[in-house]
């Protein structure tokens, strides 16, 4: 199988930016943005010491992370995405117009804007006690298997991060991702789980993309692995 290109993800805007939205990429960003320097000791990177530290992949338009954010306030959560739409999607819920620049920010909330396997990379083995990969672009065509976040060659290293008994949620409504998942995981010995659920569990919020997929009439899937 191949190794996963050097990036996963293609563009990175899927329209041109407003003017409010360009502001909050230039002032609101780089405030919440993680400190890839403090990366060693990413518990560093919050204002207040976090009692866990979550990280999710890919957060679409800022639903999941924000309502987790909401539930869970003594949680460090790292929120990854590179689509700019995305990034300012999530932004905007966080400060009024005008304020982009001064605007009271989470102080457990941080944002990675870059490729989230460079992240992973960064950081330090178990410090992760939960992880969340949500409705990932599927890649559907076999020739961009490569691009998907689950993969063989990325199992090692989530599980290098993730703590013992760490908890790895996956949900998909692609066949063809849904399929993949479960020949991946099926393959390797460092997570254990149960067979996925037909609908979502209580304490998983809700995104855009899952409302999506049912009033399209797909049928999501959704995985809970936990590290051995």
């Amino acid at each position: 199988m191949k190794p996963p290109p050097s990036r996963l993800y293609g563009r990175q805007r899927s329209h041109p930016l407003r003017g409010r939205q360009q502001r909050l990429l230039d002032l609101t960003l780089p405030r919440l943005r993680f400190d890839i320097g403090c990366a060693a000791a990413p518990a560093t990177c919050f204002d207040r010491a976090p009692e866990q530290l979550w990280l999710e992949v890919g957060f679409g338009g800022g639903e999941h992370s924000l309502a987790q954010h909401a539930a869970n306030p003594e949680v460090g959560l790292i929120a990854c995405e590179v689509f700019e739409n995305g990034l300012c999607s999530l932004l905007t819920r966080l400060v009024a117009d005008g304020a982009e620049a001064e605007g009271t920010l989470p102080d457990m909330l941080r944002i990675w804007d870059d490729d989230a396997r460079l992240l992973l990379q960064a950081l330090p083995d178990g410090c992760l006690d939960r992880l969340f990969l949500l409705f990932p672009d599927p890649w559907p065509k076999s020739r961009h298997a490569k691009r998907r976040f689950v993969h063989p060659q990325t199992i090692g290293v989530l599980a290098g991060k993730l703590r013992p008994g760490a908890e790895w949620r996956v949900a998909s409504d692609d066949p063809t991702y849904q399929g993949w998942v479960d020949t991946v995981m099926a393959a390797q010995h460092a997570f254990s789980a149960a067979p996925p659920a037909t609908r979502r569990p209580r304490d998983w919020p809700p995104t855009r993309y899952e409302a999506k997929a049912i009033a399209a009439g797909r049928q999501p899937l959704y995985w809970s692995f936990i590290r051995s």
